[in-house]
């Protein structure tokens, strides 16, 4: 069930208990995770945090760590599942999901008591009503035992009488119930045909905080963090990205009143802005020319993977004014008037060079004078960490130094994952840059699709789901902005690449079309229904439903499958 009040029905409730914390490996739980490990602290709550990466790592956590806990709060995992029925708990235990995937599972959203739901749900999810999917078989039960008491007292009579007595009545409610029955389908299906995200879930916990009178810019700023990695990853609409930047905003000039003039001053201030600033990809820790390069906006309008496109950009920094020599330095090693001028510089040609989507604002934080990072530089540094696992690195340490980057006492953290990010982009962008030389896209009908080849460069980085889906969106922009056909934005596109060489497994994600406004997803329940069709087995450990594991020997008839599928 949905709880009204997060403050009083979730936080009031867990107050002198033991809780058991469960975090999906991504940005916006770890964000909402260290808010929440901020307000558990404060009030002196014990709490157990187990990060878990897919639904076999939920069941277990929750079987090692569940003796003598009363209270279960999931972030980011658990709401697409009938997690009573996954996780077979005592009737004691109360799970509270906070959770952005959609669509929620309904045995969550009509459980009782032992289910509850941080958050109101949106009109668009149209979640069905009870009725509809949910029949109380008792009046069933009931007549058929007045059945069997009718047909003990009339035994005697013939088989011809007790057909008669099957009358108009009761034929009537069994055709009812075939008709509800079909009806349960098809709106069970529309329900769950699309995967797509809700709100950010650093931002309800946010507000929760809010509420308590115990937000700070600190926490302000790891909200604005969780909704930043879901604007970049475009797990959101625009629209829906811009209304919550503006709520942050609104929250950021408040709490920025509360610091006194002396605070101001003093150079260990902790100062979040809201400015006009440019979406280039970690451009004040690289080099201006990389930046342009590797951010996806300029890479695409300016299809910097080809020769012309390289002399394009030439010809942009050049009609900027901006030396090559400088442009290949590091931002911060630059000249001071060529920094201080550069947004004005890019802005005056981004129409001419049709890059205008660069042009925009960010928050900021600064503490001191050497820690000054605007939200998308932690998201990009947290993502390279989480996906930088190796076998002598669990994923377990990628977890807690991605959790670490939130911290402002660990400036060192953040570098490294900067330096860490700057590798996956340009693995990412040469990636792709090779996929479209070679024309490596394939169109399947209803579907585009790439391949990636084990032994090719990099294999190892996109065995992971972020990495794989960075370069499934670069690729598809690109090959929607080079193609001929009109129908080009209507098509999602499938990337795989090797999982696991010892098991034969490979990878594979898909993303909406681009002509979505929505990023919503088709092929969660596409890619269910395909591996049923060809009884294949897949490994749909996941939260996003839109990525599974497989079989690299079955991938072939699989992707038949979903095209037949589709194509309907």
């Amino acid at each position: 069930m949905f709880l009204d009040n997060i403050q009083t029905e979730f936080y009031n409730e867990i107050l002198g208990n033991r809780c058991l914390l469960l975090v999906n490996f991504d940005i916006d739980a770890i964000c909402a995770c260290k808010i929440l490990q901020y307000l558990l602290k404060n009030d002196n709550i014990v709490y157990t945090l187990v990060p878990v990466r897919g639904i076999q790592d939920l069941v277990q956590a929750y079987e090692e760590n569940c003796e003598e806990v009363k209270y279960v709060i999931l972030v980011n995992c658990g709401g697409t599942l009938d997690i009573v029925e996954l996780l077979q708990p005592d009737e004691s235990v109360v799970f509270y999901i906070l959770d952005s995937h959609r669509p929620y599972d309904l045995c969550n959203v009509y459980s009782e008591s032992q289910v509850r739901i941080l958050g109101q749900p949106d009109n668009e999810e149209k979640i069905p009503e009870y009725t509809e999917v949910f029949r109380d078989n008792s009046s069933d039960e009931e007549e058929e035992e007045d059945t069997d008491e009718d047909d003990s007292s009339v035994a005697a009579e013939s088989r011809l009488s007790k057909r008669r007595r099957l009358n108009e009545e009761e034929i009537e409610k069994r055709r009812n119930r075939r008709l509800w029955d079909a009806s349960r389908t098809q709106i069970m299906f529309n329900y769950t045909q699309y995967s797509y995200y809700g709100r950010s879930s650093a931002v309800i916990i946010y507000e929760l905080a809010w509420k308590l009178s115990r937000d700070t810019l600190d926490v302000a700023w790891w909200g604005i963090i969780g909704a930043t990695e879901q604007a970049i990853l475009g797990k959101v609409e625009s629209r829906v990205s811009v209304l919550e930047t503006g709520n942050l905003q609104s929250h950021v000039s408040r709490l920025s009143h509360r610091v006194t003039d002396s605070e101001k001053q003093h150079a260990t201030a902790v100062k979040l802005t809201y400015d006009k600033d440019l979406q280039l990809a970690l451009y004040r820790h690289w080099t201006v020319e990389a930046s342009l390069k590797h951010s996806v906006p300029t890479a695409v309008s300016l299809r910097l993977w080809s020769l012309r496109g390289e002399n394009r950009l030439r010809e942009l920094l050049a009609e900027m004014g901006l030396p090559l020599a400088q442009s290949k330095q590091r931002f911060s090693a630059m000249d001071l008037s060529l920094r201080h001028e550069f947004k004005q510089m890019i802005e005056k040609l981004a129409s001419k060079y049709n890059v205008d989507s660069i042009v925009g604002a960010s928050f900021t934080l600064q503490y001191g004078y050497r820690f000054k990072y605007c939200a998308s530089d932690v998201v990009y540094s947290m993502l390279a960490l989480l996906e930088s696992t190796t076998k002598e690195r669990l994923p377990q340490h990628c977890f807690l130094d991605a959790l670490d980057c939130l911290s402002r006492k660990k400036k060192d953290v953040v570098e490294r994952g900067i330096e860490k990010a700057k590798l996956m982009l340009s693995n990412i962008y040469k990636t792709a840059q090779g996929i479209l030389e070679m024309k490596q896209v394939k169109n399947a009908g209803p579907f585009l699709y790439i391949v990636i080849q084990d032994g090719t460069l990099d294999t190892r980085l996109f065995a992971h789901e972020h990495a794989l889906i960075m370069l499934a969106q670069f690729t598809l922009k690109a090959y929607v902005e080079t193609s001929r056909y009109r129908n080009a934005t209507k098509w999602p596109l499938i990337a795989t690449a090797p999982f696991s060489e010892e098991d034969g497994t490979c990878l594979v994600v898909g993303i909406p079309p681009l002509c979505e406004d929505q990023p919503r997803s088709l092929f969660g329940r596409a890619f269910e229904q395909a591996a049923k069709n060809t009884s294949s087995y897949i490994e749909a450990d996941y939260f996003d439903t839109t990525i599974i594991r497989l079989k690299i020997q079955e991938r072939p008839k699989f992707f038949d499958a979903l095209t037949a599928l589709l194509i309907i």
